[in-house]
């Protein structure tokens, strides 16, 4: 347990500047764990015996907690004050992941006593007091967004199952001895404040048992350039969505450097009274998902924000080190904490943006037309579902200047909270609309309730009222608080609706003096200033005298409140008031713009009005606004007759038409619909407005006459537009998935024109893309924003989830033929094991484009790890918005993509290769050479050239079968495949279907092998890096380079280290296996058309993929050994000589251009000519009709020295040769030979 003599953290802080520790990650990650330390013993982990648990750290607390306890020690030993608990992940949420739910109050339990325990050891021996921080991570879902872009209003989460497994959490760790909670790395404020309020509810029910409360950290997470939290909030809206808990300190963390950072620190410590905490990562992510800032470099920046008075509470997160953490405590060691802002005296507010009820404000619009007592459109929307016309409503309320949008849905047919709920999390989608405050409005409290859990802003409850007594009222008003929004409390009593000036200030003041004071039922009494009272607007000119007064006592009262209680605010229904005149807006509207005239004159802070029927008082006709001021002030007993009769006149003169409808505003608003239909949809999607979608995606196909060059064009450029103002931090999330939804309208819309056309040229496919968070990997939100954007553009995307395999990824990659592989990842292991994915999928011989994609990935580190390791095309794709413009050139125009990211991904090479690479001088390189002295005590048999034209029976008989079957993803060799347990069967198949075409092959002739050798003496030059052959009676210089990358040991090689100075050889061959039929069966009839039908384009067959290939690569060498006297010794066979290396080395082949040996001198002239290998190729298919071909003649250099290894990957490096270079050498070293 903690220690009661600690000081008090919240004092200690305003005193001195408290050093938290740093990240766990990557220490923990260094540790080198195997699978079996992430297991425990016992019934708790039967469960788990088949599932891979490795890179699930938060499990260490219960299986390795000495492993655990080191790094706290480390962390302790270098100045941390405050100790976080290894329990990020530790919820049943996260947990699920690796199905380890309900290990979940366990592992925070153990977490907190490993911390608990180091502490208290290291107190003991320093006299420091240390305290242990319980962390909340955030979880792998959002409450605030939906992952499926078909269903806006869908949550993968709910408010109230975060609420339960933060509660679990925050028990597990005060049980284990924490004496800090900390809600951390908080991307959706709605998942904070259910955080926060579980820990609420733990605490309290803490306190009923006697125990102390813990006091409450909160740190947010700013995700990308906007300066936004993921859900899109800024950091001012953050602080008030959360002041309503008491926190020790609000902080960020994560996701950017202290530089970085310290801008939006700056925000949220002018808008927070509570203590402001740091722990930035070690700089941003670099190409390999490494962190690049040292703690020098951390110490520098972090100590100038304490200087600047940013600081209270400072640490580290990802990539940082105890060697960080001891240089940052340094750094601040003596510096004056940040002095915390007095508490705001106004209202506060928030949606995506917060909004402060200051004076200047002077008077809040609340837009009405999203309640459906007061808007009959409204109501026939909701009642209709059409949800797209009653989200409209609420945008055209804030364009209109509402400042806070009214929500109230009550209506005897709808089910209330199920129709709140799914209206405010569209709304929470609309970024336009959610950047605005929401008061939630009805008079049934569990609909109340379903809203406060849907807004992650800090809203309004309209409203709570005494008419059920003050326990019920004080109960709700407990609930609100807890929430965390403001309150309208309506003048109603247990006697009834305060409807005199007199019951308004009675009912006013009584519950005003039961929400400001703390009591057992209110523990946490409201600030006056979440109290907005209304005090009842009701219906004036009705024709009953005791009305009259209705609209003069509201004033009066509003003023009396504004004067004895301080700080409340009020409000109220300003449409009430000319409720009698409805169908006639003129009147309406004047008698809004007179009352209101009047009441903000009084004190009225808020009223709920339609923001577009607002008249401005001065330009109302003073003939109406004389007798509209008659009737509100009540002025006259004949008031309402006047105006009456004044009201019959304007409608019998026809206008009653809304002035907000005729305003230039309004048609400045829609001045772009002028605009070139091109520059419509890219405004329509930059702007997220679907209302046009339909007529102008019709236009622009009309115009361009193709669906797909609509969307390849102004759709696509749209979208490139999203895309830039996004990464340019102009636009935020919620934004780009607001446009990816008017993309989807737009192409449903040309989806008809699509397939018709699809029809008519025999079928079309949008495109299946598989998509996966890559295996230890448990973050997908990323990646689910992609898919959310890919499958509004109308992609079949199929996501196979977090933690995923390589195997299985490629698996149902292959299943489903998908076009695309989209992999995701946001910690650093996520990178290697990208890698390894681009290396299976090269290994299997595969083409699908692979795309890269999540926080830790770049472009550099695509270029330079995973580009070179697979010959398809690999794409990093910077943000969601750009997912569609990729995947579509991925599936259209590969060939073009791929040209365009190799030139950037080569000066990202060169970028990197130039920063990191040491070379050594040329001389030194010499001096400190591979190179042999002595040459090969064997005179070839034969020395220039000869052209070969073995019969394949011959070849048959030297072939190694074992490439054969890996052609076809069949591993193991030959023989002993055919009886392998796991692919015998399929081996045997694939043999026999093999041997069926191999026979017809040699029976009916349809291949032809030819090629040409060569043997040359051969000599490594004077000056060492050259090559000097001698062909027919002249000297041939062949240059080579030579290795100048820095090494520890072993030379630096070049080709010609592997030649002796004198007295050497160096052999050469070229082959090229061909169609040899001739006649009219050739043109498609007989063998040959057989032959071409099955190794032409179609299903992938043995004659097609497998015995092009039977002569094994060693064929050619070997036999080029045999021309040199060295052939198979002891009368082994040729297939047991090829199971060996055979004598010499096969060098790299001639790829580069900086070297002839294309040439050999005279070699390449037409009388002693590699092009013979290649003779039929060129020429038979014209004479002869034959069309089934192989490729070019392959070639290859071989060196005479007996050496077992050839040079290596360093060496053809060293010859100038790129990644993909490096992969075609090898592919025509191993291609097709055949020789005697």
């Amino acid at each position: 347990m903690s220690s009661p003599s600690r000081p008090d953290l919240r004092d200690l802080a305003r005193e001195r500047i408290l050093v938290l520790d740093g990240g766990y990650g990557t220490l923990l990650q260094q540790e080198g764990l195997e699978e079996e330390d992430f297991h425990g013993e016992g019934e708790p982990w039967e469960s788990l015996r088949e599932v891979t648990l490795k890179g699930n750290f938060d499990l260490l607390a219960l299986t390795r907690p000495d492993v655990l306890a080191q790094v706290h020690r480390a962390y302790l030993d270098a100045g941390a004050d405050l100790l976080t608990t290894n329990t990020f992940t530790s919820t049943t949420i996260a947990q699920a992941d690796y199905e380890a739910g309900h290990l979940a109050h366990a592992m925070n339990v153990a977490s907190a006593q490993v911390a608990r325990q180091v502490a208290d050891e290291v107190e003991a021996s320093t006299g420091r007091p240390r305290w242990v921080v319980g962390t909340l991570g955030p979880t792998n879902r959002t409450a605030s967004l939906s992952p499926d872009v078909e269903r806006p209003e869908f949550r993968a989460i709910t408010y109230d199952q975060l609420r339960e497994a933060y509660a679990e959490q925050a028990d597990g760790l005060l049980q284990g001895g924490a004496d800090v909670l900390m809600v951390e790395t908080v991307f959706d404020t709605l998942n904070a404040k259910a955080a926060l309020h579980a820990v609420a509810d733990v605490l309290a029910d803490r306190a009923e048992r006697g125990m102390p409360r813990a006091p409450v950290m909160l740190s947010g997470t700013i995700t990308d350039a906007s300066g936004r939290t993921l859900s899109g909030q800024t950091p001012e809206a953050f602080a008030v969505s959360t002041e309503h808990v008491d926190l020790v300190s609000v902080g960020l963390n994560c996701a950017l450097g202290a530089e970085e950072m310290r801008p939006h620190l700056r925000e949220l410590g002018g808008a927070s009274v509570a203590l402001t905490s740091v722990h930035p990562n070690a700089g941003l992510p670099n190409a390999f998902g490494g962190y690049d800032d040292t703690p020098e470099d951390m110490a520098q920046v972090l100590g100038d924000m304490a200087r600047d008075g940013l600081i209270n509470i400072v640490g580290g997160c990802c990539g940082t080190t105890p060697e960080h953490i001891r240089a940052i405590a340094e750094a601040v060691d003596g510096v004056a904490p940040r002095s915390a802002p007095e508490p705001s005296a106004y209202l506060r507010t928030s949606g995506l943006e917060a909004f402060t009820l200051t004076p200047d404000v002077n008077f809040v619009n609340v837009g009405e037309r999203t309640n459906i007592t007061g808007s009959p459109k409204f109501a026939r929307h909701v009642t209709e579902g059409d949800w797209d016309a009653a989200v409209a409503i609420a945008r055209q309320q804030v364009e209109a200047g509402a400042q806070i949008i009214d929500v109230n849905v009550d209506e005897g047919m709808l089910d209330g909270p199920e129709t709140m709920t799914h209206f405010l999390n569209l709304l929470a989608g609309e970024p336009d609309v959610a950047r605005v405050p929401v008061m939630i409005d009805s008079s049934r409290w569990e609909v109340l309730e379903a809203g406060l859990r849907c807004v992650q802003g800090k809203g309004v409850v309209n409203s709570l009222s005494l008419k059920d007594g003050e326990a019920e009222f004080l109960r709700r008003a407990a609930v609100v608080r807890r929430y965390g929004a403001a309150v309208v409390v309506m003048a109603f009593d247990e006697t009834g609706q305060a409807d005199t000036y007199q019951r308004r200030i009675e009912v006013c003041e009584r519950a005003y003096r039961l929400l400001t004071t703390s009591s057992e039922a209110l523990p946490d009494p409201f600030p006056p200033h979440d109290i907005v009272f209304d005090p009842n607007i009701l219906t004036v000119a009705t024709g009953m005298s005791e009305h009259d007064r209705y609209a003069l006592d509201f004033i009066e009262a509003t003023r009396w409140i504004k004067a004895n209680l301080p700080g409340a605010l009020v409000s109220g229904g300003v449409s009430n008031v000319s409720f009698s005149f409805r169908g006639n807006n003129t009147v309406r509207e004047a008698m809004h713009a007179v009352f209101l005239f009047h009441a903000i004159e009084a004190g009225l802070d808020m009223g709920i009005v339609n923001a577009g029927m607002l008249g401005v008082y001065a330009e109302i006709d003073p003939e109406l606004r004389d007798t509209v001021e008659d009737v509100v002030l009540a002025r006259r007993e004949d008031a309402t007759e006047r105006l009456i009769e004044l009201a019959e006149r304007i409608k019998a003169q026809g206008e009653g038409a809304a002035p907000g409808e005729r305003s230039a505003a309004a048609a400045a608003k829609l001045a772009w619909r002028e605009e070139p239909v091109a520059e419509r949809l890219r405004h329509a999607l930059v702007a997220g407005i679907d209302t046009y979608a339909v007529e102008d995606a019709e236009e622009a196909y009309q115009e361009l006459g193709s669906p797909l060059a609509v969307i390849e064009g102004p759709l696509m450029a749209g979208m490139d537009v999203v895309g830039d103002l996004f990464g340019a931090g102009k636009m935020f999330l919620p934004q780009v998935v607001k446009s990816a939804r008017v993309m989807k309208k737009a192409v449903a819309h040309l989806t008809p024109y699509l397939e018709a056309a699809a029809a008519e040229t025999g079928g079309h496919s949008k495109g299946r893309v598989v998509m996966a968070t890559v295996k230890g990997d448990v973050h997908d939100i990323g990646k689910n924003i992609v898919g959310v954007v890919l499958g509004c553009n109308g992609y079949d995307v199929v996501d196979l989830g977090v933690m995923v395999p390589a195997e299985k990824i490629l698996a149902t990659a292959d299943e489903l033929g998908a076009e695309v592989i989209g992999v995701s990842g946001l910690i650093t292991p996520s990178l290697d094991e990208m890698v390894s994915l681009a290396t299976e999928m090269q290994r299997r011989g595969l083409t699908t484009p692979l795309l890269i994609g999540g926080a830790t990935t770049s472009a550099a580190h695509t270029a330079v790890k995973i580009d070179p390791a697979y010959e398809g095309t690999v794409v990093h794709v910077v943000d969601a918005s750009r997912a569609v413009g990729v995947v579509a050139d991925a599936i259209h125009h590969e060939e073009k993509l791929r040209d365009r990211v190799a030139g950037t991904y080569a000066e990202l090479r060169e970028r990197h290769g130039s920063k990191e690479v040491r070379l050594v001088s040329l001389d030194d390189a010499r001096a400190s050479s591979r190179a042999v002295a002595e040459p090969v005590p064997v005179t070839p048999s034969l020395l220039g050239t000869r052209v070969l034209e073995p019969s394949l029976a011959e070849l048959v008989e030297i072939v190694d079968w074992t490439p054969f079957f890996s052609a076809w993803e069949l591993r193991g060799s030959y023989p002993r495949i055919l009886q392998d347990p796991k692919v015998g069967e399929q081996a045997r198949a694939t043999w026999e279907d093999g041997q069926r075409w191999l026979r017809r092959i040699l029976d009916e002739g349809l291949l032809t092998p030819r090629g040409v050798v060569g043997l040359w003496p051969a000599a490594r030059a004077a000056n060492g890096d050259d090559i000097v052959l001698e062909v027919e009676g002249a000297p041939v210089r062949l240059h080579t380079l030579r290795q100048q990358k820095e090494r520890r040991q072993g030379g630096y090689a070049a080709l010609s280290d592997f030649v002796a100075p004198e007295g050497d050889h160096v052999g050469a061959f070229a082959v090229s296996i061909h169609g040899a039929e001739t006649g009219p069966a050739a043109a498609g009839g007989g063998a040959a058309g057989r032959l071409r039908r099955d190794h032409g384009p179609g299903p992938r067959r043995p004659a097609r993929r497998g015995l092009r290939r039977v002569a094994a690569p060693r064929g050619a060498h070997h036999a080029v050994g045999l021309r040199a006297g060295r052939g198979p010794a002891g009368g082994r066979s040729h297939q047991g000589a090829l199971r060996r290396d055979p004598p010499g080395a096969r060098l790299p082949g001639p790829a580069g251009p900086h070297r002839e040996v294309h040439a050999l001198g005279p070699a390449r002239r037409p009388g002693d000519r590699r092009d013979d290998a290649d003779r039929a190729r060129r020429d038979e298919p014209q004479q002869r009709g034959v069309r089934a071909h192989p490729g070019p003649p392959r070639g290859a250099l071989l060196r005479g020295r007996t050496h077992r290894r050839g040079p290596g990957r360093g060496l053809r490096g060293a010859q100038g040769l790129g990644p993909r270079d490096r992969a075609a050498v090898a592919r025509a070293v191993a291609a097709l030979s055949a020789g005697r």
